[in-house]
């Protein structure tokens, strides 16, 4: 197959990937639950109290896991870093194919 692969993007790419940090894969969801205060005026009024849920896959199942509002930035800032990392592997695959491609000819 021939050598592909060049050690100074290597490099960069890790280089790249130190800047991604923290990482997740999943997904926020806000939801409005009611509380277990009896006489609560939110919840009396319909409103509730805002709740934010991360979805994962784990293995074959979907988990959910409710989320401290004082980590849902840094959540966010992992999630949005997640989804950069898979497009930049989906971008490396297509990279990897067109330079075999190249040195074919």
């Amino acid at each position: 197959m021939g050598n592909i692969e060049r050690p100074s993007e290597r490099q960069a790419f890790l280089k790249e990937l130190t800047g991604l940090w923290p990482l997740a894969k999943g997904s926020l969801a806000e939801v409005h639950k009611p509380c277990i205060r009896p006489n609560c005026p939110a919840c009396r009024s319909g409103r509730k109290h805002r709740a934010l849920i991360f979805s994962f896959s784990q293995g074959r199942r979907r988990r959910c896991l409710y989320v401290p509002v004082e980590l849902e930035a840094l959540l966010r800032q992992a999630i949005a870093n997640g989804r950069r990392l898979e497009r930049r592997l989906s971008e490396l695959g297509m990279e990897l194919i067109e330079r075999h491609r190249r040195q074919r000819r």
